[in-house]
């Protein structure tokens, strides 16, 4: 395996690292059946009442481990649900990856849930899914937070595609002797989050690598960007290094009236940085919130 590829695969992974912040008060999940599509891995904490905010998360990474830093304060005014992305984590598996079915998944999933309109909030690839579930699901989408993503990936190159499927053949061997950690280890409450991060990263068959680039490869939404009606708010990472300031700066230019917040932090922001994302990501939330509801008081984090 190249060098390249290395890095670029040690650079789109939000692993833990020296300045992540520690895990604490996260919410117990459960497996939940959608109809007729799968079973995955949701949390679903906060108050009922509140509006709620679908989280989505980014390639290779879980809903929790994505999302970890930002749900305990999330969850002071908002309903805040995660899950897990098909072939991510304890996800759905299926005989294909596409980001059209993890956007129906997250329709499906409020249904279940019995929430008519939510917020959703994506992290790279999750960003492509928020935008897709607004794309099909037009009448259950309030609002758009979209983190270190843009209206394509690197993987339309099919030469970064080939890289990908390369990565994804060579760690098959690799993964079959790599033990996966049980649910009950994943559910296991740890002092030290390095460990906790390594087990849900490890959840996720490394050697759908491929598979993953295939999927993202085909997500394009330049052509309807500027369609999109409902309040959005773009988190950009400005030293991003896999999806380059530039392409996140295409959906604040494409989707008419986007907020843009800067976060000084690379691709993995949301985990290593999550202290500069934080408060950046609530700004977001609040904004699209209040643009929808006037009267909705900002969230004050102490």
């Amino acid at each position: 395996m190249s060098a390249a590829v290395l890095d670029r695969i040690s650079r789109g992974l939000s692993l833990p690292g020296p300045s992540y912040l520690p895990v604490r008060d996260l919410p117990s999940g459960t497996m939940v059946e959608l109809p007729g599509r799968g079973s995955t891995f949701v949390t679903d904490s906060g108050p009922a009442d509140a509006p709620a905010i679908i989280l989505q998360h980014s390639v290779m990474t879980t809903g929790l481990l994505c999302w970890y830093p930002v749900i305990p304060e999330l969850n002071q005014r908002y309903r805040v649900i995660t899950l897990d992305h098909r072939w991510h984590g304890r996800g759905i598996r299926s005989g294909a990856f596409d980001l059209l079915d993890c956007a129906d998944d997250v329709a499906a999933l409020a249904d279940v849930l019995g929430i008519g309109r939510f917020v959703t909030a994506g992290f790279s690839m999750g960003g492509g899914i928020s935008q897709l579930v607004w794309r099909r699901h037009h009448d259950r989408v309030a609002g758009l937070v979209l983190c270190s993503t843009g209206p394509y990936f690197s993987t339309r190159d099919p030469h970064l595609r080939e890289q990908a499927n390369k990565t994804g053949r060579l760690l098959k061997p690799v993964y079959r002797i790599i033990p996966r950690p049980s649910d009950a280890t994943l559910d296991k409450p740890t002092s030290h989050t390095a460990l906790w991060g390594m087990r849900q990263f490890l959840s996720t068959p490394l050697s759908h690598t491929g598979d993953f680039g295939e999927g993202l490869g085909r997500f394009d939404s330049r052509e309807w960007l500027a369609e999109i009606d409902v309040p959005t708010s773009v988190v950009v990472s400005v030293r991003d290094k896999v999806v380059e300031p530039e392409r996140q700066q295409l959906l604040v230019d494409g989707i008419p009236g986007a907020r843009r917040f800067d976060v000084d932090g690379g691709h993995a922001c949301c985990v290593l940085g999550a202290d500069k994302f934080v408060p950046e990501f609530l700004d977001a939330v609040d904004a699209v919130v209040r643009a929808g509801d006037p009267d909705s008081p900002r969230i004050v984090v102490p």
